[in-house]
């Protein structure tokens, strides 16, 4: 494929040096315009992009200096370089500070021109290839705001592309904070059904009555507080995509009611008799093993086999350690622009204590980290310092506890407070993932009450980690 030729407007006062340089320039195979003044220079790059601007500091109308910030204003993205025959470090200084490529004083050496040109032009080429080089890297970590290069990622994001173009139903399966959502979302976005909504509800954080309700809807006077009827989650997401997130949560009742949806696709509000039919696509997500559910009982067969028509596992952090740093990158750019900082990356022990910890909160867990670290860091890389104690001593030999308990101390401050704060979540969080989240057990495990827990709970917004 043949490249445009380089375009070069050259603007100065002296049509002397306008005719050298634009003979000279065109020897070299650039396409030239020239320019007697300021307000010449800019009609012409308000009617057409040029590669470069070659121009003079000193002229009548508009002075080079003026001129640079309204063509950095108009085309940020063009190569300027100065002349002047008053030779001025002011006048250079300020010409760089501008976004000026490079200067030169008149009398000039033709060559040295031509070789300053030359690099300016191999610069902004150098500064174009590293945009595509971080566009293709960040094309091939990003899909759809999920972030990975692992090979199980790999597969999920091809899965995805081929799912999207199906209305079949999908079974997502996954540890908490693993990414679920972002996967349906994603299959929503790529699929036919992208104009239209895509709404997502928790099965498991609703009691059966205000779960069904929220799904089918209801009829005014149905039960206490129904004061006028109500349209249900099926069909707000009429025509999009409908997520059933912990699916895996709701009664043997409520499972009985879904399937008959599913498969005649036709719902019927709380307090009605009117079939109401729906064209929604299903998706489920649950961080439970959906056959373990259904081997004791828990969860029905029929409506496991109707939902799980394609079904997608993601795996958890610890199995993709590969894409740590990724992920860390990412949500320090991403919190940078929210707290208005320009941390410039983690101190190397910090990486490593990221790809030694275990993850059990997943993708989720580590956002959070990095989000404290970013508002609590106050140099301009994130140390260790800024970094919650539960991760510190998760991973650290208790022969060298010691010493960190000494770098902890030596810090400008140990809060005490929240380091046990992090400690007790911790915990609590633990317990609750090892007893299925079965409050009244976990409290029993842990010697609280069932009030304190729910208390805890509360405190730790640990019902986000569900």
């Amino acid at each position: 494929m043949l490249q445009s030729p380089v375009k070069i407007l050259v603007i100065d006062d002296d049509r002397s040096v306008r005719d050298m340089l634009s003979i000279v320039l065109k020897r070299e195979g650039y396409q030239i315009q020239e320019a007697e003044n300021g307000l010449s220079a800019l009609k012409k790059l308000k009617a057409e992009s040029f590669d470069l601007v070659v121009s003079d500091i000193k002229m009548p109308d508009i002075n080079g200096i003026e001129l640079l910030k309204k063509v950095k204003a108009l085309t940020p993205d063009t190569t300027v370089i100065m002349m002047t025959a008053y030779t001025s470090a002011v006048d250079a200084v300020e010409a760089m500070k501008l976004g000026a490529e490079d200067y030169i004083s008149k009398p000039f050496n033709l060559e040295e021109l031509k070789i300053v040109i030359r690099k300016s032009l191999r610069q902004k080429d150098i500064e174009k290839e590293n945009v595509e080089l971080r566009s293709k890297l960040l094309e091939r970590e990003h899909f759809e705001n999920i972030i990975g290069q692992n090979v199980r990622i790999r597969k999920i994001f091809d899965l995805i592309e081929t799912v999207a173009k199906t209305d079949s139903t999908v079974l997502i399966t996954g540890e908490s904070g693993t990414g679920k959502e972002l996967i349906a979302r994603a299959i929503h976005n790529k699929s036919h059904r992208a104009g239209e909504k895509f709404i997502s509800i928790n099965c498991g954080a609703l009691p059966e009555n205000l779960l069904e309700s929220e799904l089918f809807g209801h009829k005014k006077g149905s039960f206490t507080d129904a004061y006028q009827d109500k349209e249900g989650l099926f069909k707000v997401a009429d025509k999009g995509t409908l997520l059933l997130d912990e699916i895996a949560e709701m009664s043997q009742k409520m499972q009985v009611k879904l399937l008959r949806a599913i498969q005649e696709r036709v719902i019927r509000r709380v307090g009605g008799n009117e079939e109401i039919k729906v064209d929604v696509r299903i998706i489920a997500a649950t961080n439970k093993d959906p056959v373990e559910s259904m081997q004791r009982g828990e969860f029905r067969a029929d409506l496991y086999y109707r939902l799980n028509v394609i079904s997608i596992h993601v795996p958890p952090l610890r199995e993709r350690q590969d894409d740590i740093p990724s992920l860390m990158r990412f949500f320090l750019e991403q919190y940078n622009r929210k707290f208005n900082k320009a941390i410039e990356g983690f101190h190397p022990d910090v990486t490593e204590l990221f790809l030694k910890y275990r993850w059990p909160g997943n993708v989720r867990e580590l956002e959070n980290f990095v989000e404290r670290a970013i508002a609590l860091e106050k140099g301009s890389w994130i140390s260790t310092a800024s970094l919650p104690a539960e991760l510190i001593y998760s991973i650290t030999p208790d022969r060298s506890l010691a010493e960190n308990w000494r770098d902890l101390l030596n810090a400008d401050s140990f809060d005490l407070s929240g380091y046990i704060d992090d400690i007790s979540k911790k915990i609590v969080l633990r317990a609750l993932e090892m007893n299925g989240w079965n409050v009244k057990n976990t409290a029993k495990k842990l010697q609280l009450s069932y009030r304190s827990l729910r208390y805890l709970i509360d405190k730790y917004k640990l019902k986000d980690h569900a």
